[in-house]
């Protein structure tokens, strides 16, 4: 039981308090009384909203459900259903006409195109690699993944001969990007050969070498003869090092399980750290400890001689919770606070030492704070995170729209009024992203009641995803979105599996997205070369109209298709051992994200997302008969016995066979038995629930 301090009729967690008041506010010359002040007043004007938001959600859910109910015998009337959608105020009239008014953003978010990375917040390794991910070594990223086509290296240290191939490959690339004059780049002998076919493309020199600039990125191409590689290659190059994750999401949401004050206070300890440029973290690698810190900026001169740098890290966004989850951090009114409206202020103090100058290095060079909001639900939702970012830059004597946003465009009704909720935050918008497994979990459970769904494979090719991914980069450019801000693509889920990702993501470029999100820095460093192929701003002149709002519409159902029982089973099984592969790790470990082994133990990075879609969908076919309990049941635990298997090498894992009465199975069960009932099929109620019961159990 936490002994809460009170300050200005706020319950705080004192551990959190003394955070505030130590490490916040006293370097930005602030009053403590004041600010506790504020933050009351602020909550006494938006708790209340944030609870009539949520409580609309579920009215409309309601009415949604009793339509289809009501038609439940009749073939589905599209006409007829975007007329009562229209009419509940589901959907609302377009906004007409206009352009968003963002201004002070960085190029890495408005002007240039490149990987994103998402990272957990909790994890300071994780954090600090993913920071640090700004420029990564080619040649490391074709060594050690299967993006290069040629035999794996062999076991006992450098393999000379797949070193050759990264060579080769290396080279091809810098043909591809930076050609020369009538000449190879394989034909150098040393960094002064060769002519460039566009002399613009070159920068200036750096300490290790050549840098260069195609489609905005830079690359380096370094020259060391002393150098292991160096040595035997006939110009000397030692490495080609490409500018990589040109942005970061710090996440507090769907990667982390963050349930309680402790956690949170690791959180924007971590921020801080990030903020100020100190973060650093210690850890044992080959019986050594190494110390990991933030990169340096990198440094060159041009021909004139003169010196200049670029960032040697991300720049970073933070990513709040979305508007449904309280935390028992604080409590205002004796009840626990909205968690996002403590994400909305904390984060924004913290980084308002950003905005001051005072980090060591710096994070946006144009004085803005970058927050991704996730899982809001139409233009209302947005608005309210419009006032909210208000009343915060009120709180901390920030300009106006100092607070950027990034909507994520990851709900039903979200993606139907896109251009109302663009609208809703013109003038802080820096954002848009496609989500397939969120977006899926929350067309399931809207149409719950409509009838069984397809088969999750299926629904990558149904009427309403293609429409959905069309009509984010479409309705963004039409509303000023290229030039001012990013229009991003989601997740490559396997990042075993480069290869593939190099051939399948550069999709992502030519529809228009001038970011995309990949699993880890060397994926960023490959993911990278896709923008040196394509050029997304001028991909982006050319697209045309978005996609209609009746394909967007369109409910994936399975509309009679009777499966056989091996059909059945598959989809079943695949499902449970997601959603239990996953639930392991955040209740017992409190582990957010990490690399789950799938059915066919190809390792995929999951977050909540993938429990969403798997939950409902199993609750699906369970509410139109589909499958039975006790099949759910059989499921579970044959896939339990699979979960256990795969993680037998894991001397912090539980087994969930040895532990069916525990938290973590208990919490799978209640994800798909309760999952009809849950909040528009979110899993946070239930998953925080379990792992607070985890915590107070250890």
């Amino acid at each position: 039981m936490t002994n809460y301090v009170t300050r200005a009729g706020i319950e705080v967690d004192p551990a959190l308090a003394t955070f505030v008041e130590t490490d916040v506010l006293p370097p930005l010359g602030r009053d403590a009384d004041a600010f506790w002040a504020g933050f009351a007043q602020l909550l006494g004007s938006f708790a209340p909203r944030n609870a009539a938001l949520l409580e609309k959600r579920e009215d409309l859910q309601a009415k949604i459900d009793a339509w289809h109910v009501e038609r439940a015998d009749q073939p589905h009337d599209a006409a007829a259903y975007r007329a009562f959608l229209e009419e509940i105020g589901y959907l609302v009239p377009e906004p007409g006409d206009f352009t968003i008014g963002t201004e002070n953003v960085d190029p890495e978010i408005a002007t240039m195109a490149g990987p994103q990375l998402v990272v957990p917040i909790l994890n300071a390794r994780f954090l600090l690699n993913a920071a640090n991910a700004r420029w990564g070594s080619l040649y490391d990223a074709f060594y050690g993944t299967d993006a290069l086509d040629a035999p794996p290296a062999k076991p006992g240290g450098y393999d000379e001969e797949r070193g050759a191939a990264v060579i080769a490959a290396g080279r091809k690339f810098l043909d591809e990007t930076l050609p020369l004059v009538d000449q190879s780049w394989v034909d150098l002998a040393d960094e002064h050969d060769g002519k460039l076919e566009d002399e613009s493309q070159w920068v200036g020199h750096t300490e290790k070498g050549l840098l260069f600039r195609n489609n905005g990125l830079h690359i380096e191409v370094q020259f060391d003869r002393d150098h292991p590689v160096g040595k035997t290659d006939k110009a000397g190059i030692s490495d080609i090092v490409l500018e990589a994750a040109l942005t970061t999401i710090a996440d507090c949401e769907d990667s982390v399980a963050a349930v309680d004050a402790e956690d949170k206070l690791l959180a924007y300890r971590n921020w801080l750290g990030i903020i100020r440029g100190d973060l650093s973290e210690s850890f044992d690698k080959g019986g050594k400890t190494v110390t990991r810190a933030l990169s340096e900026d990198i440094t060159f001169k041009d021909g004139e001689g003169k010196e200049h740098s670029l960032p040697g890290r991300s720049l970073m966004f933070v990513r709040n919770v979305g508007h449904l989850m309280t935390n028992p951090a604080m409590l205002w009114d004796g009840k626990e606070i909205p968690e996002g409206i403590l994400d909305a202020v904390m984060t924004s103090a913290i980084s308002a030492q950003d905005v001051a100058g005072l980090g060591k290095y710096g994070n946006s060079r144009k004085g803005s704070i970058y927050i991704v909001k996730p899982k809001m639900h139409g233009p209302e939702e947005c608005a309210f995170t419009n006032d909210l970012f208000d009343a915060v830059e009120d709180l901390l004597e920030l300009p106006r729209n100092t607070i950027k946003v990034g909507v994520m465009d990851e709900e039903r009704r979200t993606s139907a009024n896109l251009a109302a909720c663009i609208h809703a935050v013109k003038n802080r918008i820096v954002f848009i992203n496609t989500g397939f497994l969120d977006r899926t979990g929350d067309e399931i459970h809207t149409s719950m009641r409509a009838g069984p769904m397809m088969r999750k494979g299926e629904m990558k090719n149904s009427a309403w995803l293609k429409a959905y991914e069309a009509r984010n980069v479409g309705i963004g450019l039409a509303h000023g979105l290229s030039g001012r801000a990013q229009i991003g693509k989601g997740m490559w889920a396997a990042p075993d599996l480069m290869g593939q990702m190099m051939i399948e993501k550069i999709g992502h470029l030519r529809a228009g997205a001038n970011t995309a999100w990949v699993p880890s820095p060397t994926a960023a460093t490959l993911h990278a070369i896709h923008y040196h192929r394509e050029d997304v701003f001028e991909i982006q002149k050319g697209l045309g109209d978005a996609a209609k709002i009746d394909e967007l519409l369109s409910i994936p159902l399975a509309e009679g298709t009777n499966w056989t029982d091996d059909e059945i089973r598959e989809e079943l099984d695949n499902n449970c051992q997601g959603l239990l592969g996953y639930v392991v790790r955040w209740i017992d470990q409190g582990v957010g994200c990490s690399k789950v082994p799938d059915l066919g133990d190809v390792g995929l990075m999951e977050d909540r997302a993938t429990l969403r879609i798997s939950s409902q969908h199993i609750a699906n076919w369970l509410l139109h008969g589909v499958i039975t309990e006790e099949q759910v049941m059989d499921a579970l635990h044959r896939m339990a016995a699979k979960v256990d298997e795969q993680n037998a090498g894991d001397p912090f894992y539980e087994p969930l066979l040895e532990n069916r009465d525990g938290a973590a199975f208990s919490a799978a069960k209640d994800l798909i038995f309760k999952g009809v009932e849950q909040p528009s099929g979110y899993t946070e109620p239930l998953l925080h629930a379990w792992r607070l019961k985890r915590k107070a159990a250890a």
